[in-house]
């Protein structure tokens, strides 16, 4: 200290104190750019041309963050075509998720006992928790697509191929990270949606064979999903997978330095890879060009994140998990929905009667050899798309990128996408709406209910004003006896149910279920505390025993609920 304090006194006696400050500031300045001074800055920002010997290379050469960027460009990737920036996107939102979580991890404890109460303090009692939490959940959605939409492209362009096998290996390991980070996200809110799907796809693993149980209870922490599934789900949420997409995310940046930014596969000869043989009149320096064009790009991307998450969007919140009650057409995240639809292959085959004369055969051959179909289409099957996903570069033996050469190549992966497209229509838990494709629904009776008092969800019921929840009973009519000018949405939701039940007896639904002729039914609305009341759906009907039955479904609506 004493030798640094003569220094500087030195410094301030033969240039003065002025000049010393400014050299000081100046070399603060330069240490936290990595080389590049005040001046160089200015001349970056001002568009003037650099000095020779370029000084805007050092931060790539001498810096941390921007050794893992090229220091220039092929002209020809720098504008949207052919990476439409999906990469930098990918590692952007990536960032972005980091930044929300960070800032949701300060008000979330992974206990049963506090998680979902943690939720409703956020969403209600801490500044802009609403806002970040909707932003987090957005923004995940949204990694999810950019990042399957970079693998896409690149396949598509065959930036695959020799020498970047590897680089392209590490991409479907960033793939495998975002989905899990996604679905080990899914159950922190700890909500009854939540549980019981990551209930429900956790119970896969217990098919698999020999060590089924023992991974299905390694996840859980127990045989039910509770404080050792969430803690065990917050720790691969919050550290193990960052930490693995970090390592990778920098291995494949890195790759992408050692071999450039693939060239349009028209513009190379077949079998050759120029990208990092670019001549000085063909190269856009990263500095300024094209750290200004990501800027441009994040400054979009964060602005509709920011905006629909203020607006039109909003992060689902169910109600608290409850062990004891399955809901029906419980969901997994969209993104999973062809995994569903694997599972759901009976429910979707498009000539099933057809095939009945191969089922059985195929059905006793599974038996045989101990394959169950859950087995196959949630155990086998979805490993392998993963192991060819490895593969391809290493299988591909064509050397062209040209669109032109590779018809085969780019026809399978449109036939894969039109699959995975048919598997997630079919995944849809209630069925494609309005074709019944994929449904596999219950009891006409129950649906009923289900439709207009969900288990989980928005609701019309809901939404009708709470001064218009008359007290009474009310049988099923398309005339019913209420008062349509003290309470009309009262009114019309007790005719939307008689024609309802009406069309369900009527039409069979894709199953080929139809509800028993004689069902009839009421409405009730109960006044429980002054500010509660309970909306109770009641049904009766034959079944097929011919047995008496009564089916009853009921909704608490608070005064300032506001569903609305």
């Amino acid at each position: 200290m004493a030798i640094i304090g003569q220094k500087l006194v030195s410094q301030i006696r033969e240039t003065g104190w002025k000049a010393t400050v400014a050299q000081r500031t100046d070399d603060a300045f330069t240490r936290f750019t990595a080389g590049l001074t005040w001046d160089d800055v200015r001349g970056i920002l001002r568009g003037d041309p650099p000095a020779k010997p370029n000084p805007r290379v050092k931060p790539h050469t001498e810096g941390f963050w921007f050794h893992i960027r090229p220091t220039f460009y092929h002209e020809a990737v720098t504008t949207l075509y052919p990476t439409f920036r999906l990469g930098y996107l990918s590692a952007l939102f990536f960032l972005i998720e980091t930044i929300t979580g960070m800032f949701l991890m300060i008000f979330y404890t992974p206990s049963p006992e506090r998680a979902f109460t943690n939720m409703i303090d956020i969403l209600t009692n801490v500044p802009f928790g609403s806002f970040m939490r909707d932003l987090h959940r957005l923004g995940a959605e949204a990694m999810v697509v950019v990042v399957t939409l970079h693998m896409w492209r690149t396949y598509i362009t065959g930036s695959y191929k020799k020498p970047r096998q590897f680089t392209w290996f590490t991409g479907v390991i960033l793939l495998i990270i975002t989905m899990f980070l996604s679905f080990s996200g899914y159950l922190l809110p700890w909500d009854q949606l939540a549980f019981w799907a990551v209930t429900i796809g956790t119970s896969m693993a217990d098919a698999a064979p020999l060590v089924g149980r023992e991974v299905n209870l390694l996840l859980r922490g127990a045989p039910d999903i509770g404080a050792g599934g969430l803690l065990r789900f917050y720790l691969f949420h919050v550290l193990l997978f960052p930490l693995i997409g970090v390592v990778f995310l920098g291995v494949h940046y890195y790759k992408v330095v050692r071999w450039g930014l693939s060239l349009p596969p028209e513009m190379e000869a077949i079998g050759e890879d120029t990208a990092r043989k670019v001549d000085q009149t063909k190269r856009v320096m990263f500095m300024p060009d094209i750290i200004t064009n990501e800027i441009m790009y994040a400054a979009v991307a964060m602005a509709i994140l920011a905006v629909s998450s203020a607006t039109w969007y909003t992060a689902p919140l169910e109600t608290h998990s409850n062990p004891q009650v399955t809901p029906l057409h419980t969901v997994a995240p969209w993104y999973f929905y062809w995994l569903q639809g694997l599972i759901k292959i009976p429910h979707i085959l498009p000539f099933p009667d057809s095939l009945n004369m191969i089922n059985k055969p195929v059905d006793d051959l599974f038996a045989l050899v101990g394959l169950t179909p859950k087995m196959l289409w949630g155990i086998v099957v979805p490993p392998i798309i993963i192991v060819l996903l490895f593969a391809i570069p290493y299988i591909d033996p064509n050397p062209s990128r040209r669109y032109k050469d590779r018809k085969i190549a780019i026809g399978l992966a449109v036939a894969f996408e039109l699959l995975i497209l048919y598997l997630s229509l079919g995944g849809i838990p209630t069925g494609v709406p309005g074709t019944g494709f994929g449904y596999v629904g219950g009891n006409p009776v129950v649906e009923v209910a289900q439709e207009f008092i969900p288990d989980e969800g928005e609701s019309e019921v809901k939404a009708i004003p709470f001064d218009e929840l008359i007290v009474g009973k009310y049988p099923l009519a398309n005339d019913p006896a209420i008062d349509e000018h003290k309470a009309p949405h009262l009114r019309e939701i007790v005719r939307a149910i008689y024609a309802d039940m009406e069309h369900r007896k009527h039409t069979a639904d894709p199953l080929g279920k139809k509800m028993p002729e004689e069902a009839e039914g009421d409405v009730q609305v109960k006044l429980l505390q002054e500010d509660l009341k309970e909306f109770i759906i009641t049904i009766r009907y034959i079944d097929e025993n011919q047995s008496p039955q009564t089916f009853s479904k009921n909704a608490y609506i608070h005064k300032n609920s506001d569903y609305r």
